[in-house]
């Protein structure tokens, strides 16, 4: 893999909880159309972003790196699961980073729920934030897709012992601690669950923060929102 050069980012004076010490871990896979508005909006409070461009065909990374992101290649697609082991796993090579928000590449998350979740784990002290589209009445998935995230929640709640509304929502923030002891080894859309059955396995502290996950027209043209779900119903029966 090969990665821009992440000194040519210049920091000013941090505009929103924890800008200097959290590290952003943005999957991207075929997202050029929108990954430069996503990555010039986030920066504009949050500096420190790293895209991990999991193979895309497109010029994803290009328009990613210009938008000011470090960028870190996979040669070919590996899986979301992967590009977030890969992005976590640059970031913990900073000695000063205190956190790492892992971020969607679609436009599908908002920056203010993230420095909402970075603020009470600061205050808390808690290990991780995990955002839930279940706590806003402001998300409203479709019926089948709803199904679909209910089941895997409680099939996440059931084999790892935590309990929570989400288990599948992208939105997270992960405290050094964290990061330093979960092992992402499922590298598709399975990793979901593989995070909450180590969240449990190491007994680690989290909370839950209402989020807003904007399923914009481009996301549905693309078809994510309900393929991901049955992603994850899949990866799950035949892990």
């Amino acid at each position: 893999m090969s990665t821009s050069d992440p000194a040519q980012q210049q920091h000013g004076a941090p505009p929103s909880p924890g800008a200097d010490t959290t590290w952003f871990v943005v999957p991207l896979f075929n997202e050029g159309q929108v990954v430069g508005e996503v990555i010039r909006e986030l920066r504009t409070r949050y500096p420190l972003v790293v895209c991990v461009d999991d193979g895309s065909e497109d010029d994803s990374a290009r328009i990613a790196q210009e938008a000011g992101a470090v960028v870190v290649r996979h040669p070919f697609n590996m899986g979301q699961g992967a590009a977030l082991k890969t992005g976590i796993d640059y970031a913990l090579r900073d000695p000063g980073m205190r956190q790492v928000v892992t971020f969607d590449s679609d436009g599908q998350h908002q920056v203010d729920d993230a420095a909402a979740m970075i603020a009470r784990r600061e205050a808390e002290g808690v290990d991780l934030v995990l955002g839930s589209r279940f706590l806003d009445a402001r998300t409203k998935p479709g019926l089948l897709k709803r199904l679909l995230l209910r089941a895997a929640v409680q099939y996440t709640n059931l084999t790892s012992g935590v309990k929570l509304t989400d288990a599948h929502n992208g939105l997270r923030v992960l405290g050094r601690t964290a990061c330093e002891k979960i092992t992402i080894e499922q590298n598709r859309m399975a990793h979901a669950s593989e995070i909450v059955e180590e969240i449990g396995r190491h007994r680690l502290t989290v909370a839950e923060e209402p989020v807003h996950i904007v399923y914009t027209d481009y996301s549905r043209a693309k078809g994510q929102p309900m393929l991901n779900s049955v992603n994850i119903v899949i990866d799950m029966l035949f892990r």
